[in-house]
């Protein structure tokens, strides 16, 4: 990202503060591999590049440290955490009862602005051609379900720790990416989940988002 376009993501960026402006840019480099693991994070450059103070981006990498996204050493300063294929099976325990769970609430509750939201996403998916579509453009189709899913499930801790652990999956995900055969599959998949919640089908979503975990799961495991 350019300086011009990094500041204009800034300025456009619908948040509360340049803290949490920046957060948000840096937590995207981060979950998508962008800002390698193990890479030094340069506040000074970061903060010239977003066109805004230090003071900001330093309390920025203090939430994405929160995040286990990056790591503060004394006297070395700041760096993106490595990814650990390990922590897979943890992170993939959780997800199987909250992602259910999240698809649930959000059947049940969400609002029809939300539900709008959800069926135009099922229909900009069910219409991409995975041929024609790069990896990094599938990568984000997936981050935007989930936070879309986690929104309209109306519960702000639930929706916290999810978005916590789809970043850390997501980059486990962009780590084999290249080896994985097909991750247009794996996006369409979503198709139905997000039909079923607009609809308020809440034993289905919820079924949907537990086999979803699965097959991403068991996906990542093929390549390892």
């Amino acid at each position: 990202m350019s300086v011009t376009a990094a500041a204009s993501a800034i300025e456009a960026a619908p948040y509360a503060s340049l803290a949490d402006q920046a957060y948000h840019v840096l937590r995207k480099r981060l979950i998508m591999l962008d800002i390698p693991p193990g890479a030094a994070i340069n506040e000074a450059a970061l903060a010239a590049e977003l066109g805004i103070g230090r003071t900001p981006v330093r309390e920025s990498l203090k939430n994405l440290e929160t995040d286990h996204l990056v790591v503060s050493y004394p006297r070395r300063g700041t760096f993106a955490t490595r990814v650990d294929i390990t922590d897979l099976a943890a992170i993939s325990e959780m997800r199987r009862v909250l992602e259910p769970l999240a698809a649930q609430r959000a059947a049940v509750g969400a609002t029809e602005e939300q539900r709008e939201e959800l069926r135009d996403k099922a229909r900009q998916i069910r219409s991409m051609s995975g041929e024609d579509t790069d990896n990094r453009a599938l990568m984000e189709y997936d981050v935007d379900v989930h936070r879309l899913i986690y929104r309209a499930s109306d519960n702000p801790h639930l929706e916290e720790t999810l978005v916590r652990l789809d970043n850390l999956v997501t980059r486990i995900w962009c780590l084999v990416l290249h080896r994985m055969p097909s991750v247009a599959d794996h996006i369409r998949e979503h198709v139905g989940l997000l039909e079923a919640i607009a609809d308020g089908d809440a034993e289905r979503a919820s079924t949907l988002a537990g086999e979803h975990v699965e097959h991403f799961e068991a996906s990542i495991r093929a390549v390892l």
